[in-house]
């Protein structure tokens, strides 16, 4: 199969891999039950050694700079208790934690959760956190700009590995709320 963007070289409808994937993002892919068929949402494998941005879309296609988005955990804090979620933004904008994101959570604080936090609560491994197969009760919070895009990579749960997936999916989400400039 030939990826929908990119230049890589084995790529596999997610139906076809899952056990190649974390147990939480096979688990929500196996149970998918968004408008977009999960045989349209595809795994491709990477060489961990071509993670930095740069490296990675010289080597596996320059179109991919933008159409690559990061989640990131993120934790909110207001009287002491603490509110994990996940936002997703385009890889060429960095996530508004202090504005919107802080907002959003009614927090009076919000920082990006520590890499244990963010892969012990996750089960994903740190760089490639996914929003696919996050605790249900987290908000999920995507830049509109990801939902706009026909296809958009993102991690697959692991370092080894990426999904593209059409971007309408992620507004279908388990907790998933789109917002406006998200990524600045």
């Amino acid at each position: 199969m030939r990826a929908p963007i990119g230049d890589f070289d084995r790529a596999v409808p997610v139906p076809d891999c899952l056990d190649e994937l974390v147990r939480p993002v096979a688990d929500a892919l196996r149970h998918w039950r968004g408008s977009v068929p999960a045989d349209q949402i595809v795994y491709v494998e990477t060489d961990p050694q071509w993670a930095d941005t740069a490296v990675f879309v010289e080597h596996y296609g320059q179109d991919l700079l933008e159409r690559s988005a990061n989640c990131v955990v993120v934790a909110g804090k207001r009287g002491g208790e603490s509110r994990l979620a996940a936002c997703v933004a385009l890889s060429t904008t960095r996530v508004d934690v202090n504005g919107v994101v802080r907002r959003h959570l009614d927090a009076r604080k919000a920082s990006f959760a520590s890499m244990d936090v963010a892969t012990g609560e996750t089960g994903m491994e740190y760089g490639g956190i996914t929003p696919i197969g996050l605790p249900e009760s987290w908000p999920v919070l995507i830049d509109s700009a990801v939902v706009d895009l026909p296809y958009v990579l993102v991690g697959s749960g692991r370092r080894r590995g990426k999904l593209l997936v059409p971007g309408k999916a992620f507004a279908e989400l388990p907790g998933a709320v789109v917002l406006d400039g998200l990524g600045a």
